[in-house]
């Protein structure tokens, strides 16, 4: 049985990776706000929802740069590499605390937004780590725009979407609910 959910979280998490490709294709042709919507963020964390925590972390780290390698987009450095910390923990923390929470619905929004949160406090750190300690190369404002303010219709999207899509999947009875 434990080689039959290696094989399905496998096969799952090469679709999340998939959909995390090419996702930005999609959302790029939306003028303003493509970008805005953090499309490679919703397959990562979907996939800690149903994956599990080690199946969310890689999806999460090699996206961005697969991407950033085979496209040019994201720029690989810093951008992509922040970007791969980010999401990494994204998938990483979701599919920790949905196994630990009570299976109760309000606990999935729990699980989305700690990891939301520390995901962008983590992608801040290595920005700044990028930016070589200096404040001035990336400071508290650059933080809040590039966490907050130009990622917040993703965060809506994310806060709405996500949730729905994992109470519909355990309704289905397709992951653990």
């Amino acid at each position: 049985m434990k080689k039959q959910n290696t094989v399905v979280n496998l096969t799952l998490s090469s679709m999340f990776l998939a959909l995390a490709y090419v996702m930005p294709f999609l959302t790029g042709q939306v003028p303003h706000i493509g970008s805005m919507l953090c499309p490679m963020h919703i397959p990562v964390i979907l996939c800690g929802f149903v994956c599990g925590a080690p199946w969310g972390l890689i999806v999460g780290f090699a996206s961005p740069l697969i991407r950033s390698v085979t496209l040019g987009m994201p720029t690989l450095y810093p951008v992509a590499v922040a970007m791969a910390f980010e999401l990494a923990t994204y998938g990483f923390i979701n599919g920790i605390l949905y196994r630990v929470f009570p299976k109760k619905n309000g606990y999935i929004y729990c699980s989305l937004i700690i990891s939301m949160v520390i995901g962008r406090l983590v992608w801040g750190a290595v920005q700044f780590v990028c930016a070589g300690f200096d404040v001035s190369g990336f400071g508290f404002a650059a933080f809040w725009a590039g966490a907050v303010t130009n990622a917040l219709p993703g965060i809506v999207l994310q806060i709405v979407l996500i949730p729905v899509v994992i109470i519909l999947l355990e309704k289905a009875k397709l992951i653990r609910g």
